[in-house]
C-alpha cells in the first residue's frame, strides 16, 4: 500500500496567532518586560504577564540558555542578559548615525548644561538610541532602548511635523491620543496646529506634555534624500527651561540637528 501524500506547509504543530507564533510572542513580551522592570522574580513575572509559572520558568530557562536573560542566585531575581546587548549594539551599527552624534551630542550637552538625547521612528513611538547625560544632580533621563509617544515627545514631534505626510496622517487617524499630563495634546486640531508651528521655526518644544516638570526642545536629522531619520533634542527639568529660553535652545538644538544632517549626507 502507498504511503498518504504529505501534505505541505506549516507543521500542524505550530501554534500561531494572526501569523505569529504564540510561544515567541510570550518569549519577547517577556523580554519587554523584564527591560522596563528588572529585578522581577519568577512569580511576579508570572502575575504581570497572566501566565502559569510553569510555563514562564520554562520561558526564562530557555532564554537563559541562549544569554537573554540572567538570574541573581541570592535573589531569585531575574534580568535582562548579556545578549541582548549584542542584538542591540548589533542594531545600532546598522546605521552609523549613533557613532557620528556623540561628539555632538557631547557638545550640546556641555553648551546647553541639559541632558541631550538623539531619537528614531520606531512604529508608532521615538527609540532613543544615544544620549549625553548632564552633569546636574535633578535631569532628564531616557537611557538607549526607552520609547516615548511621538505626540508627547519632542523629538517624536519633530519627527511627525518633517517627516513623511502619510506617517503623520497615520498617527493622527489611529487609535486616540493618550493623556499623560494635563498640557498633553490629544485632539487632532491641537496637534496639527502645533505641527505647523514647529515647521515654521525649525524646532519643536514639548512643554511638560509627557512629565510634569520636564521640558524638551528638539529637531529633525535628515538624510541625503531630505527624508527625517532622527531627531537631536535637549531634556530637562522646567524651572532651567524657562518659556524665555526656549528660543535660545531651540536655535542651538536646531544647529546640533543641521550638523548631524551634514555629517549624514542631508
Amino acid at each position: 500500500m502507498s504511503e498518504p501524500t504529505r501534505r505541505r506547509g506549516r507543521p500542524r504543530s505550530a501554534k500561531d496567532q494572526g501569523g505569529t507564533v504564540q510561544v515567541l510572542d510570550r518569549a519577547l513580551d517577556m523580554l519587554d518586560l523584564l527591560a522596563a522592570h528588572p529585578g522581577l522574580t519568577l512569580s511576579e513575572v508570572a502575575d504581570r504577564m497572566d501566565q502559569s509559572p510553569s510555563t514562564v520558568h520554562r520561558l526564562l530557562h530557555s532564554l537563559a540558555a541562549r544569554g537573554m536573560v540572567e538570574s541573581d542566585p541570592a535573589t531569585q531575581a531575574w534580568n535582562i542578559g548579556p545578549a541582548t546587548f549584542r542584538l542591540g549594539s548589533a542594531f545600532m551599527r546598522r546605521s552609523g548615525i549613533v557613532e557620528r552624534a556623540r561628539p555632538i551630542l557631547r557638545a550640546l550637552m556641555e553648551h546647553t548644561g541639559e541632558t541631550a538625547n538623539l531619537g528614531i521612528l520606531n512604529g508608532d513611538a521615538v527609540l532613543f538610541v544615544s544620549q549625553a547625560e548632564t552633569h546636574e544632580t535633578i535631569r532628564a533621563f531616557f537611557p538607549p532602548g526607552t520609547r516615548s509617544p511621538l505626540h508627547a515627545s519632542g523629538i517624536g514631534k519633530a519627527l511627525l511635523a518633517f517627516g513623511r505626510p502619510e506617517v503623520l496622517r497615520g498617527y493622527l487617524d489611529g487609535p486616540g491620543l493618550k493623556r499623560f499630563t494635563d498640557k498633553t495634546q490629544v485632539t487632532v486640531d491641537a496637534l496639527a496646529q502645533d505641527m505647523a508651528r514647529i515647521r515654521a521655526r525649525g524646532f519643536s518644544f514639548d512643554d511638560e506634555e509627557r512629565t510634569r516638570g520636564m521640558r524638551c526642545i528638539a529637531a529633525p536629522v535628515f538624510d541625503m534624500s531630505g527624508e527625517a531619520i532622527a531627531g537631536v533634542s535637549v531634556s530637562g527639568p522646567s524651572h532651567r527651561i524657562g518659556h524665555e529660553h526656549v528660543k535660545t535652545l531651540g536655535a542651538v538644538v536646531a544647529a546640533a540637528a543641521a550638523e548631524l544632517s551634514a555629517a549624514m549626507g542631508g
